[in-house]
């Protein structure tokens, strides 16, 4: 029976992209597991599998179409015997619709995305069952196959990702096979994905018009650019944010860079003053564990390890990939990953696995000559940490004025999640560990 395949959900707040590549022509045998496509997704370009074996008997989307809504359809696949008379005049499968399994390294979409799905159109894959009052999910290749055996999906165990219910899982199953008892445990509670902002969008033409007889170039936005507006239009509206501001005595830390640096010349290491950065936000999340948390809609979610992300600027956007477990990583373990992550970030070579979660941001834009801002906090963040020049001032020590480098640091908070006097403990940690950079390493 011929299989549609569909634009698939590779990022949580994916709701369109771009075809970039067709790694297969219409004719084409495929296994399961062949990268098909390339897809630039709000975030990147990934590849896309397939799931089954089959013959290419469609391309309905060619390669460098943009704005394609997640779910539409891109292609259709025979199975053995099949040809393409199989296929209606619209080059649309008369039979059930395929829809894409998300790969194991990659964050599927949550749950209310996948629930969202499009309306059932007539020869669709039957629905799926009503299990303790929850929907079971299962593929729409899995459902009809489960129908044609006759077969209670509800008493199939899934295999797949979050225990969804693929194709083997099926055949392999019996009729009339009872479910697995499966021990009672708590569901994980998941930072929900943020909604679009709701606010009025601004009518293009008559924006347009104000500039009439003016020379302007129009820029159409793409999938990253609408994704930040949405995403920190609904951060300032909706996160209570407030401030705080602490200056940074930077001399000790340059000089112990200076000799680090030097001792790691043979081993190709160079610390950057951001990685100190990093680390010193991480023991500082670790001493005071309170910050280490982020809004989860009804609750707050408080973690064991310090996971930090940092803002790495691209063409056209930017990415906050994330060092995991930043407090028991080295300075120059911290330093590796950190080039790794922000070379792949330029190229959008990232996993969402590798921009998604973590606590607390940090934003640098001293290397560019910026003294201090205010940076926007990214949800479900509860706070983000911005990061000015190092400037040469006059400063009072005992009884004397003395030149030394001083930082500006604005830590940005989520009020729901941490309280002001708390935000202020944060920063009584930070501040020594720059100061006294030995301490970052006892």
């Amino acid at each position: 029976m011929p299989i549609e395949i569909l634009m698939p959900a590779l990022s949580p707040t994916m709701e369109e992209g771009t075809l970039a590549k067709w790694n297969v022509k219409e004719g084409d045998s495929v296994s399961s597991g062949d990268v098909i496509a390339e897809i630039e997704t709000d975030k990147a370009t990934m590849e896309f599998e397939a799931i089954d074996d089959g013959v290419v008997g469609k391309i309905v989307v060619p390669e460098g179409t943009e704005g394609v809504k997640v779910n539409a359809l891109i292609a259709v696949m025979l199975e053995e015997g099949e040809d393409a008379s199989a296929l209606d005049g619209g080059g649309a499968a008369a039979k059930p619709a395929k829809a894409p399994e998300p790969k194991a390294e990659e964050a599927p979409a949550p749950a209310a995305a996948a629930e969202a799905a499009v309306p059932a159109a007539a020869g669709s894959a039957p629905p799926a069952p009503e299990k303790d009052g929850d929907r079971v999910f299962a593929s729409p290749l899995a459902r009809r196959i489960a129908a044609e055996k006759g077969l209670d999906l509800s008493a199939v165990k899934g295999s797949g990702p979050h225990g969804r219910i693929v194709k083997a899982d099926v055949e392999a199953a019996k009729p009339g096979a009872k479910p697995e008892a499966a021990a009672a445990a708590p569901a994980p509670v998941a930072a929900p994905a943020p909604s679009p902002a709701k606010a009025q969008p601004a009518d293009a033409a008559a924006v347009a018009k104000m500039y009439e007889g003016r020379v302007f170039e129009e820029v159409k936005l793409d999938g990253m650019r609408r994704t930040i507006a949405a995403r920190l239009t609904e951060a300032k509206q909706t996160i209570p944010h407030f401030y705080l501001r602490r200056e940074v005595k930077l001399d000790a830390l340059l000089a112990f860079r200076a000799q680090l640096n030097k001792s790691l010349e043979g081993r190709g290491v160079k610390l950057s003053v951001n990685d100190f950065i990093i680390k010193a936000s991480a023991i500082a999340l670790q001493q005071v564990p309170d910050c280490n948390a982020v809004w989860a809609g009804d609750r707050v979610l408080k973690f064991a390890r310090s996971d930090v992300a940092v803002a790495v600027a691209i063409p056209g956007g930017l990415f906050t990939p994330v060092i995991k477990d930043a407090d028991q990583k080295t300075l120059s373990a911290i330093s590796a990953e950190m080039k790794d992550l922000a070379t792949r970030a330029r190229e959008k070579k990232l996993a969402p696995s590798e921009y998604q979660g973590g606590s607390f941001a940090v934003s640098n834009l001293g290397m560019m000559g910026i003294e201090n801002f205010d940076a926007v906090i990214n949800p479900p963040h509860g706070s983000i940490l911005a990061v000015g020049a190092g400037l040469r001032k006059p400063v009072v020590e005992g009884d004397q004025i003395v030149p030394a480098t001083v930082m500006s640091v604005t830590l940005s908070v989520d009020h729901r999640v941490i309280d002001g006097a708390l935000g202020a403990e944060f920063l009584q940690a930070f501040v020594p560990l720059l100061e006294d950079p030995m301490s970052m390493l006892a």
